[in-house]
């Protein structure tokens, strides 16, 4: 049966890449990445709430099309509020699939160490929209905040599961994502 699976986290604590990492390990598995969504709008960065807002909606849409098909969708997002939160488990119980939430949780510190050295050098246009609209919304300081709303956004959800990251635990920290999944 195919799921819907919500990977929550602040910017630099690995959701892209655990992600990108269940789809392989799982057959046409959607990494559903609201950023690279936004991303394919038009001048995008210029209104980011309103490209954000409507890569969500499109987003919704394609994640019902997969679902339907059968197939997993998991969508590694940073949501520091709850109301996309609830549009997925809306959408999951609309097409009758389980929905699994689960939030990467990370030292605050080290989330800032990792994203001032992927921003410091970035190797994708995502890498550099990402810095970009971090340093629109405080920069690297903001991150704390980022974090601190993530957990809150957990701590509100009581089927949230929960997975300590550590600097250079990519296996361990998937390991924890397959053992709740």
């Amino acid at each position: 049966m195919a799921r819907l699976i919500l990977l929550n986290g602040a910017p630099g604590t690995g959701k892209s890449t655990l992600a990108r990492r269940y789809a392989d390990d799982n057959p046409l598995a959607l990494v559903l990445d609201i950023d690279t969504v936004r991303r394919m709008l038009g001048a995008s960065l210029v209104d980011p709430e309103a490209s954000g807002l409507a890569a969500r909606r499109l987003a919704l849409a394609m994640a019902r099309e997969h679902l339907a098909a059968g197939h997993d969708v998991i969508v590694p997002q940073f949501l520091g509020r709850i109301e996309f939160v609830l549009e997925l488990e809306s959408l999951a119980a609309s097409v009758a699939v389980p929905f699994l939430e689960l939030t990467l949780i990370a030292d605050p510190d080290a989330v800032i160490r990792r994203f001032a050295e992927r921003s410091a050098e970035p190797t994708s246009d995502e890498q550099r929209d990402a810095w970009t609209l971090q340093e629109r919304w405080g920069g690297l300081d903001a991150l704390r905040g980022a974090c601190a709303r993530v957990e809150t956004v957990a701590a509100a959800r009581p089927a949230m599961c929960t997975i300590e990251v550590v600097d250079g635990a990519v296996d361990d920290a998937y390991a924890a994502l397959r053992a709740v999944l």
